[in-house]
């Protein structure tokens, strides 16, 4: 299919799965991708391609319904045939210190702009999984983005969107996770799924090697002798080494070892991969990196480490969605509309993707030319593609002059919520009765 008529299908399809007020939402969306800088909501409205007044920029965020399943469907469709499918996964903070008027407030960690010079703010926190299309850029296309209630944890709704992502992909994935969803509650939890893990873990962690064989007595043994990542002296020999030499990186030795498992995981056993920079910078200490794969047939060393890396592309995409796709920026007062405004990120992402190859790059007096795009070079030339394909949105239609509020009728002031604690459940265990 030609690239522009499939970005106008794209489009189509993206516009009849917004639900209710899809003309104003799909405009905000256009508005969004056009509109550089903005200090409020309401600049959207100022953008050419919005073609109604501020208002309805709230409007369509209180009354839209995005079709969460039904979009993810519309992006798992754009991807090619690859031969290997990359996903990977993370998790971020909306920050909303002084909403005391927002619902369901957590405490997240923040490592810029926490309050009282900690990494922690009060606000609300976003699990994403995205379809990692190249080696080595930063696009991330994300497939879900959505809140983690105050009653799920980041691996609870990592496990079910990697389920959701799961169910429709052509082939099995490789995902990637950092070392938060290195940890046994994620590993037995995602064991059924069709996807294979590469998972960084903590240089802390403590692993075990498989059981001796039974000797015939007493209940079998579930561990073996144990594997500190931290502790040389508990490591055995490694199965496989390599040394390889990156053009970024030097000199990077990568060790194996295979047959281990967390202790609360002992029937799912792993391989586990030492990374090392050997051409160490003088003055400068840098730590390795503990690898482990979970899965099916693994690569080969020289490229299964490489595969994490892609993992970052997440990381750059969060960059991007805060400040040029101003995900952070409005001030809405429920969850829900929150929902429904950052479900439209996913949305504007993959419409740049789509558009890569149709661009001509636009950049600003201070940048330099460039051959490979990245989100936002795309998003500077998109007023000129927009401009030949036009909007699925209907014009807006002239109605009356609101009566606005009704005189007489009290103004209450909104309820205030206190920020929700989340707290690991621990079963506790009765003591027996003295006789």
């Amino acid at each position: 299919m030609d690239v522009l008529a499939q970005l106008k299908a794209f489009r189509q399809d993206a516009y009849e799965r917004l639900g209710k007020a899809h003309d104003a939402t799909f405009e905000l969306t256009d508005a969004v991708m056009l509109t550089r800088n903005a200090y409020c909501l309401a600049d959207f409205s100022l953008c050419p391609v919005f073609r109604r007044k501020w208002s309805s920029i709230y409007e369509a965020l209180q009354d839209c319904r995005p079709q969460r399943q039904k979009l993810m469907q519309l992006y798992i469709k754009q991807m090619p045939d690859v031969e290997q499918i990359i996903l990977a996964g993370d998790h971020t903070a909306w920050s909303r210190p002084e909403a005391v008027t927002l619902q369901e407030r957590t405490s997240e960690h923040y490592t810029v702009g926490g309050g009282e010079n900690r990494p922690i703010t009060k606000g609300q926190g976003y699990s994403t999984i995205a379809w990692i299309p190249e080696a080595q850029g930063s696009w991330a296309l994300p497939l879900r983005h959505e809140r983690i209630t105050s009653w799920e944890s980041p691996i609870d709704k990592a496990v079910w969107q990697l389920s959701q992502v799961c169910q429709h992909l052509p082939q099995r994935p490789i995902s990637l996770w950092d070392s938060e969803y290195g940890c046994a509650p994620f590993v037995l939890r995602t064991a059924q799924i069709a996807a294979d893990k590469l998972m960084r873990l903590r240089s802390n962690l403590t692993l075990y090697g498989a059981p001796l064989p039974y000797c015939g007595k007493g209940r079998p043994r579930l561990h073996g002798d144990k594997f500190k990542l931290n502790d040389s002296s508990t490591w055995s020999v490694p199965v496989e080494s390599l040394e390889v030499d990156e053009p970024q990186l030097g000199r990077v030795q990568i060790s194996l070892w295979q047959n281990l498992h967390f202790r609360k995981a002992a029937g799912h056993p792993m391989s586990l991969l030492r990374v090392e920079r050997l051409g160490k910078r003088p003055g400068k200490a840098v730590k390795p990196m503990w690898l482990t794969w979970i899965g099916q047939q693994m690569p080969t060393l020289a490229e299964v480490w490489r595969l994490y890396l892609r993992r970052f592309a997440v990381d750059h995409w969060y960059r991007f969605l805060k400040q040029r796709l101003h995900w952070t920026l409005p001030k809405l007062s429920t969850p829900k509309q929150c929902e429904r405004w950052s479900d439209l990120m996913p949305l504007i992402t993959w419409e740049l993707w789509l558009a890569r190859d149709i661009v001509t790059d636009r950049p600003l007096p201070w940048q330099n030319r460039s051959t490979k795009l990245t989100p936002g070079r795309v998003a500077q030339a998109m007023a000129g593609v927009i401009a030949v394909i036009g909007t699925p949105a209907l014009p807006p239609k002239p109605r009356g002059k609101s009566p606005g509020w009704i005189t007489g009728q009290p103004r209450l002031s909104k309820p205030r919520y206190p920020v929700v604690k989340k707290s690991v459940s621990r079963r506790k265990q009765s003591l027996p009765e003295s006789a």
